[in-house]
């Protein structure tokens, strides 16, 4: 696999197109040393995007939270993804969008940095292993927790929000997991590391962790929307960890993930059962609809 710094072709890069090597930042950036960083991810299927209005909206959302103004319209930003996709003729692949506090000045305050956007673009296949996310991937459950919402913009798709995220994962791969459940401040169940979770009961019920303090998830309000389309009642709710073992099924959501089974987390073991097979199939027709209408 090609390191992402040796790729070639295009990133837009503050309304330029510049040479994907070139596409650099200097390494006293604020956003480097303070995680004054923004960003968003989205799937392109087909050659279109998927759900382009919402994560700009949630872009912007995100880029306020943090104290930061980007310096082009929602049009603007919409307008250069597609352009990005076409010049680099991704067809299947994946979106980054992100904006970041510059170098103009180095300490805790950064209120005369310049605000800089770039978007990249690449072929991507799936999140995790194909015959893993057949098989139901395994999780264990971090020791890090996400913090009590008073303590952090928990509602923004920030940079400095994803380091309990990086050490969770890395202990889970250590021990032979795929991915780490994650817990809330105050240890109910709250996602993945990058993705939301949902559990299915024996009477065919989902359930989903209220989004209180981790991200609300646009492909979680799409399944979401999806279930209740089949007539699948949803409870989102408070989850603690000794509920784990009532549930038969669990899968992960998210733009990456799309929607994963798992199998287990820790001795809890789950089905891949029909219930999640027939939603993934049905959000697989939802994100190329427009190419099969």
């Amino acid at each position: 696999m090609t390191s992402y710094d040796k790729r070639e072709g295009k990133i837009w890069y503050n309304n330029e197109l510049i040479d994907w090597q070139d596409a650099k930042l200097h390494v006293i950036s604020h956003g480097l040393h303070y995680a004054s960083l923004v960003f968003e991810g989205l799937r392109v299927y087909e050659g279109e995007i998927f759900k382009l209005e919402e994560h700009t909206d949630r872009f912007f959302h995100s880029s306020k939270r943090m104290d930061i103004v980007i310096p082009y319209t929602k049009d603007e930003i919409n307008n250069a993804c597609k352009k990005i996709i076409t010049i680099q003729n991704v067809q299947n692949g994946y979106i980054r969008p992100f904006a970041w506090r510059g170098s103009e000045m180095m300490g805790v305050s950064a209120q005369n940095t310049k605000i800089n956007v770039a978007i990249a673009t690449w072929e991507w296949g799936d999140y995790f292993d194909p015959k893993l996310k057949n098989e139901g991937i395994k999780l264990n459950i971090s020791n890090w927790r996400r913090p009590a919402p008073n303590t952090i913009p928990w509602d923004s798709k920030a940079a400095g929000l994803y380091m309990i995220c990086t050490l969770s994962k890395h202990e889970a791969e250590r021990k032979g997991y795929s991915e780490s459940l994650m817990l809330d401040h105050e240890g109910n169940v709250a996602e993945s590391t990058s993705a939301n979770i949902f559990f299915k009961d024996k009477e065919g019920e989902l359930h989903t962790p209220i989004a209180d303090c981790f991200l609300d998830g646009i492909t979680r309000r799409t399944v979401i929307e999806i279930a209740k389309s089949k007539n699948i009642k949803v409870h989102e709710r408070k989850i603690t960890p000794e509920e784990l073992s009532n549930f038969v099924g669990c899968f992960l959501t998210g733009t990456a993930a799309e929607i994963t089974p798992v199998s287990q987390i820790e001795k809890n073991n789950f089905k891949v059962c029909d219930l999640i097979l027939d939603l993934s199939a049905s959000y697989g027709k939802l994100v190329r609809k427009k190419k099969a209408a």
